[in-house]
């Protein structure tokens, strides 16, 4: 069976993850995925080892399904043969720092002459204007993209969120720019650039923060738990902020992850009532519609809480679902890992590589009927090398030697 994305080269000259999130993604789909990196290597090889002298979890976790060659751009044979990779891709992906591919020579400009057909994406960390050097990390982009200022509690500082969306949630936005782009060839014949900025991504992501910000205007968020309002969206802590409220609430036997995330929908108010021990809140004009409750959803939450905080949230759950109430139990990284479902599924998959031995990682996240994805180990540094060099750029040993003693591979 055919791969949705076989026949495609991919240039991968990213590091760290915004940019190997987004073209391991394209390898998952099936393309042909070539990791240029520097002799030294991507430095996520070395970064948080919990292994001596094996590649990091960091790296391998990234770095799925790719092959890696590595080349030094800086010397003339290295940009003579970067050149020729280039005629021989589809897409070229890199996460530099703005401006370093141009000052190697390498400007669009360069690059479409190269290869008309040539998708050139672009991971930066901010756009053009006042923060375009700004440097940035996955923390900052949450920072300057709306996300900190609206995670946490209304009388905490600002949080950054677990989920890695400055980096992967860009990597994310950059495949849909690419995959764009290559379907557009299809009919102009043409490759273009595609660029994408952290900042940008994660405002997308938050987009609903905006959308409440505009309702300020006409008054306080009711579906918010908060008391007072300034100017600004607040942190709101684990309310939704949405049309149905929620909240989590603690479970026995009370540990750091002992929370089910339950919402209020209007049908599940009366089946909750019973639950908790309080029926005739169901009827009870005070709390029986949804206004009613908007102004004392604290003291909803904390009614159920009286009931789950004494049984464990499996079986919290169990009794919500039963009724078809919206709930999730808040599965930490331990109980995900090992999650039977998750591994049936092909969500979390086991690895065999040869330093490292098996490791567990995470499997594509979208489901192709007819391109079903198979996760493959990491590549070790330069392994495809004589692959590419020789057998497609037709490199004699001789050269090759010669390439590796002056630095060049």
């Amino acid at each position: 069976m055919t791969k949705a994305l076989e026949g495609v080269r991919v240039l991968d000259m990213t590091h760290v993850q915004s940019g190997p999130s987004a073209t391991q993604l394209l390898a998952w789909l099936g393309a042909d995925v070539v990791k240029l990196e520097a002799p030294s290597g991507d430095i996520t090889r070395r970064q948080l080892r919990d292994l001596p002298d094996v590649d990091s979890l960091y790296f391998t976790m990234l770095n799925s399904n790719k092959r890696s060659i590595t080349l030094n751009t800086k010397t003339e044979r290295g940009k003579e043969i970067f050149l020729e990779l280039v005629r021989r891709s589809d897409v070229l992906v890199e996460n530099f720092a703005p401006g370093a591919l141009d000052r190697m020579g390498f400007t669009w400009e360069v690059l479409h002459a190269t290869n008309p057909r040539l998708i050139y994406a672009s991971i930066k960390g901010f756009g053009p204007g006042a923060y375009a050097d700004f440097k940035a990390y996955e923390v900052i982009a949450q920072a300057m993209g709306g996300s900190m200022s609206t995670t946490g509690f209304e009388d905490g500082p600002p949080l950054a969120t677990g989920a890695q969306i400055g980096d992967s949630g860009t990597g994310v936005h950059t495949v849909a720019g690419i995959l764009a782009a290559l379907l557009q060839r299809t009919r102009t014949g043409r490759g273009q650039r595609v660029e994408v900025a952290m900042q940008d991504a994660v405002l997308n992501l938050c987009r609903v923060k905006l959308r409440d910000q505009q309702r300020l205007a006409h008054g306080p968020l009711k579906e918010y738990p908060n008391e007072d309002f300034g100017d600004t969206v607040p942190r709101s802590g684990n309310a939704s902020g949405g049309g149905q409220p929620g909240w989590a609430v603690r479970t026995a036997p009370g540990g750091p992850n002992d929370y089910v995330y339950v919402i209020i929908q209007p049908p599940g108010w009366a089946p909750i009532t019973q639950l908790i021990g309080r029926p005739e809140l169901a009827t009870d004009p005070e709390w029986a519609t949804p206004e009613a409750r908007l102004d004392k959803l604290d003291k909803a939450f904390a009614m159920i809480e009286e009931w789950s905080i004494r049984l464990p949230k499996w079986e919290v759950l169990a009794a919500l679902n039963a009724h078809n109430i919206p709930c999730g139990p808040i599965l930490s990284t331990r109980e995900i890992i090992d999650d039977p479902t998750l591994s049936a599924n092909g969500i979390v998959v086991t690895v065999d590589h040869p330093q490292r031995g098996p490791y567990k990682t995470v499997g594509l996240p979208i489901r192709l009927s007819d391109s079903p994805a198979d996760i493959e180990r990491s590549p070790l540094l330069g392994e495809h090398n004589d692959d590419i060099y020789s057998g497609e750029l037709g490199l004699d040993a001789e050269e090759l030697a010669t390439l590796k003693s002056n630095g060049v591979i």
